[in-house]
Order: C-alpha cells, then structure tokens, then sequence
C-alpha cells in the first residue's frame, strides 16, 4: 500500500515533520491560518524554525497524491486531506485562564480529519496530551466525524513531539522517536513511516497511553527540577550566595543533574504539567509536588519584578523618575515565539510601580506583542536607564560587553541578569541574578 500523508498543523511541530516526511512521501499539509499557508507556498517560515531552503526544496505547486511523487503541498482546504491515508495531527494543546487543558483544536483537528478518514486509514497524534486523551476523546471525534468504527475501519496511534525550539544540535531527524499503535499492525506501520526519515530510529511504546504519559513526564520532569533550582534561588539570594557559583561548585559531582533557574513559560514546560495535574484530579488524587513546581515556576516573574523595585529603592531611586529597560520577550533564547512567555509577568507587575518602563527585543515581531499582550516592543534602546533586566538569554545579548552596557546603564546603574549571563561584565554596576 502506498502512503499518502496529511499533516494537521504546520507549527513549529508540523512544519518540520511535513518537511522531512515530503523528501520520501507526498505530503498535504493542512494549516487554519490561511496567511501561514500563504508564507509557506511562497518558501518563507517566519518562524525561522525551518531553514527556507530546505522548505522549498520539497513545496510542489499542485496536489500531490494523484502522482504519487514525494513532495509537500500546503493548504487550508480541508477537501484536500481526501486522498490521504496515513493522518498527523500536531497542533497545539494549550490550558485556559485556570489552567485546565484546552482541547478545542484538537478535538478541532479530530474533526476534520475525521471527515476525510476512510476505511483502513491511520490517525497518529503528536500534540501533548494527558493518558487516555487519544483513545477516549480524540477517537470519538474521530468515529462521528467519518461515520467509521475504531478499530475495525480505521487505526489511530501516538508518536509525541520531540522538537526542541531554537536548538540546532537536537532536531528532528537525529532524535529518536517514541511511536505506538493501537494494536501490534497499527504499531508497525507507524514506526516504518517514522524510521523511513530518522537517522537514529524509533523507540516502540507497547501502548499509547505509555507514550502519552512518556511525553507529558519529559516536561514534568524539568519543571519539577526549574522549580527546585527557582526555589533554591530565593533562598540563596537570602543569604547573599549567588545560586550560579552553587551550581558550578556541585556540579563537579559527577551524578549532579544540572538544572538551572529561570523563567519556565512557553507552550511545553509551562504548560504541560497542567495536563497531568487535571488527569489526576479526575482520578481522586492531588498531585501536591507538580503542582508545588508550577506555583514555584509561575510566580517567578513577579519575584523577579519585585527584587529589581527593591535593589532600585536601595540605590534611592526614586521609582516614577526610574527608567528600565527589559531586554527580551520571547519565552526562551534565540526563538520568536512568545506564546506563554513569562517575560510578561515581569513587565506587568514593573507597571504597577509606574516606572518608565521599555522593552527590546530582536527575535519577536512587536505587532504579535501587541496583539498578544497589548505591550509596545521598541526597535533599539534609547538613552540611558536606572536598571536594565536581561530577561532572555538572546545570542546577542550573551555577547554583550561592559563597554556596551556602559551605553545602556547609568553610572552604578542596576543590571538584572536572570541567566547568570553577564556576570563577567558586571564591573561598576550593582547586579542581582537569579
């Protein structure tokens, strides 16, 4: 049987995917957003996730099953996932205002792939979900949107997202894939299509709900860790330790986990925690450490807001004359996504204290920040300020040095350096880090 494949979602997730798979198969991609669809057919990714070149070396102009040939095929016209057999969903999973999972464009996608679905077809999902979200709330969607019955006209598996945004060494096709299937056929069909393009292969789950939870474990798993290092922050800032200097001088343990701290947003580490916690709510239990770390994580912005008000008080600033500077907005270094970024947090709770407050940053679009968050992102610094906060660890900004600090901060002026970055050119300014 040939593979045709449709990809749902062309993200940061599906884009990749659908690239790679289209040097081997013929690929429709599928995306809501008819701009994105757009940007994709003319060999551009905004997201800069993807190299264009490699984007445009697999985009075919027409449809690509009826000739078989490999290839991918970007549209936002769900008639043409018919044709197709073999279905990726990879769209976002995010939580609402209470931090519950937010389902809708998933169960979305089920729906529409759901109606071009026909007899014998597979529905892999890669978007991050809780234990059991496949099979009992996808599959549903699945069987009234094509009128077929699971397992016996169509097969679903789980094969989750290993992208790591922003990270050239890490990337798709040398990652290995965790893969499962509803039964032991279903299972092997999906690892053949997965290893075709992977160089380091693929890992069999004997289940989908052990995949599911494999994914949702990664995230937890690091959060859990930030968590403990944000919290080990607070209390060495207490006692007048730098918590870098701590982690340098464990770290020569060889069984040390190196973690850091930081602010943990985005659309993974901050959010898929959430998906568990529910999950187990729904079981009778309350999962007391996620939830510990979360409420660790999350309140990090306005920790981080609140010490630099106070090191600018002790300076006797006066704080509506003060000027800061926030360098950095997107939720992790060297990425435009500012989806969940936590840098927000920081700027919301500066705006409390009135003071002059300005924010840079070279990788996001300030229009997407506006629109988002309803804050103005400027092109460059202007002049001098009280306090700089060095909120994402950009590849420019690691590369900045004293001189260039100098051309931003007042004589002994604050320098908030959340990652520890710029420590070395921190000479003649007062610095706090994490």
């Amino acid at each position: 049987m040939n593979t045709y494949i449709a990809v749902i979602g062309l993200g940061y997730v599906g884009l990749p995917l659908a690239r790679l798979l289209a040097t081997r198969y013929p690929v429709v991609g599928f995306d809501l957003k008819q701009e994105r669809v757009q940007q994709l057919n003319q060999g551009v990714d905004i997201t800069q996730e993807l190299d264009n070149q490699l984007l445009r070396a697999v985009l075919v102009p027409e449809h690509p099953v009826p000739s078989g040939k490999p290839g991918l095929y970007c549209t936002s016209d769900p008639e043409a996932l018919k044709g197709c057999n073999f279905f990726i969903v990879a769209v976002p999973t995010p939580v609402d205002e209470h931090n519950h999972p937010n389902l809708k464009p998933l169960l979305g996608a089920s729906q529409t792939v759901g109606k071009a679905l026909s007899p014998g077809d597979v529905v892999v999902y890669e978007s991050t979900v809780y234990p059991g979200c496949t099979e009992e709330d996808c599959v549903p969607v699945l069987e009234e949107a094509s009128g077929l019955k699971f397992p016996q006209d169509f097969q679903v598996g789980y094969s989750p997202e290993r992208i790591n945004p922003g990270d050239r060494v890490h990337t798709l096709v040398n990652t290995v894939k965790i893969v499962s299937g509803c039964d032991q056929p279903t299972l092997e069909r999906v690892a053949a299509v997965y290893e075709s393009v992977l160089e380091n292969g693929v890992h069999r789950a004997p289940a989908i709900k052990v995949a599911e939870a494999a994914k949702i474990v990664e995230n937890t798993q690091r959060d859990i860790n930030i968590a403990l290092m944000n919290e080990l922050s607070i209390i060495f800032g207490r006692m007048g330790i730098n918590t870098f200097d701590v982690i340098r001088a464990a770290g020569t343990k060889w069984n040390f986990l190196s973690f850091h701290p930081g602010l943990v947003g985005g659309h993974c580490i901050g959010v898929d925690p959430y998906y568990l916690t529910y999950k187990a709510s729904q079981l009778g239990y309350h999962a007391q450490m996620i939830d510990a770390g979360r409420f660790v994580n999350d309140s990090m912005g306005g920790y981080i807001a609140k010490q630099t008000v106070k090191k600018l008080l002790a300076a006797g600033k006066n704080l509506h004359d003060s000027r800061v500077l926030v360098m950095g907005f997107t939720f992790k270094e060297n990425v435009s996504d500012i989806r969940n970024s936590k840098v927000a947090q920081i700027v919301q709770e500066l705006q409390t204290y009135h003071v002059g407050l300005e924010i840079v940053d070279p990788c996001c679009d300030p229009q997407e920040v506006m629109t988002e968050y309803g804050l103005q992102v400027s092109n460059a610094p202007t002049g001098l300020y009280d306090a700089v906060v060095v909120a994402v660890a950009h590849q420019p900004y690691r590369a900045l040095t004293r001189s260039d600090l100098q051309q931003l901060l007042v004589p002994g002026g604050l320098l908030v350096d959340i990652k520890g970055i710029l420590r070395e050119q921190s000479e003649g300014f007062t610095y706090w880090s994490l």
